[in-house]
């Protein structure tokens, strides 16, 4: 999993109007029935909010500029990583004036969009057409629901979103550090705009469930409380570059603790007395969203956005009691290879206590995953033609957030910053992070899973920049799950009990079908889907905890690992049946990624077009 998250998409609300390729009439001058003649020659006169614009002729190319300038107009995160020396003192606005300003900005792009529909295409435009077309559609299909009632997730949220995004930021000059510390300084502003949509969450009947608050208050505590000098987000300025003087150093850092003292901290301890007093008492009693109308229509939702496809809930779940049932057949044969002596529940009793499968040092630990994310590097030209030039790290989730936080994600990187990608990897509780289920996590968050894929979409030349970071779950998360299976056929997994864990993690995947489903849809209990993990899959019982957790607080998302893979390998078969000796896996791989992220529709279309381009190849030698 990626650290993009449904934050990332809360926090673009306060996009701004858009003016290229318009000429705004002065107030002075705009009058209710006059215009000059030569004011809009060759255009087409709009009203915008009581004022007249001029609108030239509209373009496919003119319409994604657009797009674009509004997103990083519309979030400051993203601009400041981009290079906005302004925007890196900002946070964003995530109020209902700033959404409903974003909604309306939407539904013009839609109108406009839908006018060029009849527009003779090259087959790249129209590709770039119809990707930009879903990108618009998804924010329509969830722009009812008001989402920013429910800013967080069990382990994420606007509460520590600055461990990332200080983690995310160059520090190489005092302006970047005078930057940060006016970002922190917006910080109480920033909880002040959630806790008003939180607020019209709990009059609205629309909370998070009380089963995940705990950790979230726990968080929110901690990060309240200490000197200010060993809070997480004074760290960066505990270093600095020789260009910087000492003294100068002193002042920046004295910048930093009084940004910290004065508003950091009592903006923590004012969001703990809020959810403590106020959110707690109201949030939800059940682990599931679908007990209201409009929740169950908010789930119906969601499963078209996260899976990109027609299906509903009951679909979802079938397919979900079909993996279970064959991958458990795939781990009864391993139980067997391996002369085991017991049932299936001795065996995951076995694999969960014995120490032989568990690291005795955070370090051992991550050099484990380093080693085996090298192991990857050196099989990558055999299975793709194309490699991304970024390079990424392995690391240890920070320990302010790891007691919550998933067994590891991938932390993007930025080939325009020189920041590399990073493998993240939770050393919080060795004893609940078995080493036979490393092999299929690195594959799945290093290559070939999130940072070749990622990578990759970040290097694409030539395409217009939305593309470069479009990252539909289906396909992103898909694609990472294929990744933990195509690591088998790379030579990955050396043991029996290695193997058990990518299909422990598959089942893990398949589960989430059924449990997800099972509570937002079916009324499941948490021990209904907990009980999926425990008696299917090696998951440790921590883990099987928080990812529970993770599916109550973010409903949909856990959807699109399976169903994505499931595209892939289905495309993959349909190629090799098809092409017969013509196919080769690393053509096949670059065609699946090298036109960035997708909706799985858009992807089969672009593969069975391959595979017809393939069939006229002539043979290799």
């Amino acid at each position: 999993m990626t650290v993009i998250s449904r934050l990332t998409i809360l926090a673009m609300s306060a996009a701004l109007p858009l003016t290229a390729m318009a000429q705004t009439v002065p107030e002075s001058t705009a009058q209710p029935a006059v215009m000059s003649a030569d004011f809009c020659q060759g255009g087409t006169v709009i009203i915008v909010d009581g004022i007249r614009e001029c609108r030239i002729d509209d373009s496919l190319e003119t319409l994604i500029a657009d797009f674009e300038q509004m997103e990083i107009a519309g979030n400051p995160i993203s601009a400041g990583q981009e290079g906005d020396r302004a925007a890196l003192r900002k946070l964003p606005d995530v109020s209902p004036e700033g959404a409903e300003n974003y909604r309306r900005i939407t539904s013009d792009f839609i109108k406009r969009h839908a006018a060029l529909s009849v527009r003779p295409m090259s087959q790249e435009k129209r590709l770039n057409y119809n990707l930009l077309g879903f990108v618009l559609e998804q924010r329509q299909r969830l722009a009812p629901f008001d989402q920013a009632r429910i800013p967080f997730t069990n382990d994420s949220g606007f509460f520590n979103e600055m461990s990332y995004i200080s983690r995310q930021t160059t520090f190489a000059s005092p302006d970047d550090y005078e930057a940060y510390a006016a970002r922190l300084t917006e910080i109480p502003r920033y909880f002040g705009q959630h806790k008003a949509n939180m607020r019209r969450g709990i009059e609205t009947d629309m909370t998070a469930s009380a089963e995940i608050m705990p950790g979230i208050v726990e968080m929110v505590v901690n990060l309240g409380q200490g000197e200010a000098t060993e809070h997480s987000f004074y760290k960066p300025f505990t270093v600095y570059p020789d260009t910087i003087s000492s003294d100068e150093q002193a002042r920046l850092a004295s910048l930093g603790q009084a940004a910290i003292t004065n508003a950091v901290m009592p903006a923590y301890r004012d969001l703990a007395e809020f959810l403590e007093d106020e959110y707690l008492p109201k949030a939800r009693p059940v682990v599931g969203i679908g007990t209201t109308e409009e929740g169950r229509n908010y789930y119906q939702a969601l499963v078209r956005y996260f899976t990109t496809l027609d299906l509903t809930p009951d679909e979802v779940h079938q397919v979900g009691l079909d993996e279970v049932a064959r991958i458990r057949g795939e781990m009864d044969a391993i139980i067997k290879e391996v002369e085991f002596k017991g049932s299936f529940a001795d065996f995951l009793n076995f694999l969960r206590t014995d120490p032989q499968f568990y690291a005795n040092s955070e370090d051992e630990l991550l050099k484990e995953a380093a080693w085996m994310a090298k192991q990857l590097d050196g099989k990558m030209p055999e299975f793709f033609e194309t490699l991304p030039r970024l390079s990424y790290g392995v690391i240890p989730v920070p320990a302010e957030i790891a007691p919550n936080y998933t067994t590891g994600r991938y932390w993007g990187g930025n080939p325009e910053q020189h920041r590399a990608g990073n493998y993240v990897v939770n050393t919080y509780d060795l004893k609940q992070r078995p080493l036979y289920n490393l092999p299929a996590l690195t594959a799945h968050e290093g290559v070939p899973g999130h940072h070749h894929q990622i990578a990759l979409g970040q290097e694409l030349k030539n395409v217009s920049a939305f593309r470069q970071s479009l990252y539909p779950n289906a396909f992103g998360e898909g694609w990472g799950l294929y990744a933990e299976k195509l690591a088998g056929e790379m030579g990955l997994y050396k043991t029996p009990y290695e193997k058990f864990g990518q299909l422990t993690y598959e089942m893990w995947r398949a589960c989430r079908l059924v449990v997800d489903t099972g509570m937002h849809w079916k009324g499941w209990t948490r021990e209904q889907a907990e009980k999926c993990f425990f008696e299917n899959s090696a998951l440790a019982p921590h883990n099987i905890k928080t990812e529970v957790e993770r599916y109550i607080s973010w409903p949909g998302q856990a959807l699109a690992y399976k169903i994505g893979e499931l595209k892939i390998l289905e495309l993959r078969k349909r190629a090799e049946t098809q092409l017969g000796d013509k196919f080769n896996i690393r053509r096949f791989h670059d065609a699946i990624l090298l036109e960035g992220g997708m909706p799985l529709g858009l992807l089969e279309t672009n593969i069975d077009r391959w595979i017809f381009e393939e069939q006229s190849r002539p043979a290799e030698n």
